[in-house]
């Protein structure tokens, strides 16, 4: 898998200096509140288990699988689909979405909208990439890790194709792996 990374671009160390950096201010902001974390699956799971180790206060966590990608593509189709819906309620819930990346910014931006009408008391997002330069719909991210550049990234749970989410960094996967049809 190492062989298919064109660079990386977030290492081991800057990812765990993320989510402790992150943790702490959530910490901070919630602190005397019990937030529901909102973890977006696949990849947003190991930033998630990360990032509550350093989350020093009372938290629930819930996951929902939401789409707008397909198998093998590297473009968002805009078309955003709930695959796995959450098993908590969010009215009069402090919510906190926890994304891999915010890109295009589709997912997020029907997230907040569909969790509004379900009555959360407030939602805030954090993020552990953003890439500005694809953004399409503007959303607010209220905690961002790292920001990248415009490049096709996988690993820390991010993949293509359903592979290299196990890589330990996020790296640019070669253009030559994902243009091989």
């Amino acid at each position: 898998m190492n062989s298919d990374i064109e660079k990386v671009l977030v290492s081991e160390k800057e990812i765990n200096e993320a989510n402790e950096r992150l943790g702490k201010d959530l910490t901070e902001e919630y602190s005397g509140k019990n937030p529901l974390f909102v973890c977006i699956l696949r990849g947003a799971a190991m930033f998630m288990m990360d990032l509550i180790r350093h989350v020093d206060i009372p938290m629930e966590y819930d996951f929902m699988d939401v789409s707008s990608y397909g198998g093998e593509n590297t473009d968002t189709t805009g078309d955003v689909k709930i695959v796995k819906d959450l098993d908590t309620s969010l009215k009069g819930r402090d919510v906190v979405i926890v994304e891999d990346i915010i890109d295009t910014g589709f997912t997020l931006d029907r997230l907040i909208k569909l969790f509004e009408t379900r009555e959360a008391k407030s939602i805030k997002i954090v993020s552990f990439l953003d890439k500005p330069a694809r953004r399409i719909k503007q959303v607010h991210v209220d905690y961002i890790g790292v920001q990248i550049p415009d490049a096709f990234v996988v690993g820390y749970g991010m993949d293509y194709n359903e592979h290299y989410r196990n890589l330990p960094y996020v790296g640019v996967l070669k253009p030559e792996v994902y243009n091989a049809k």
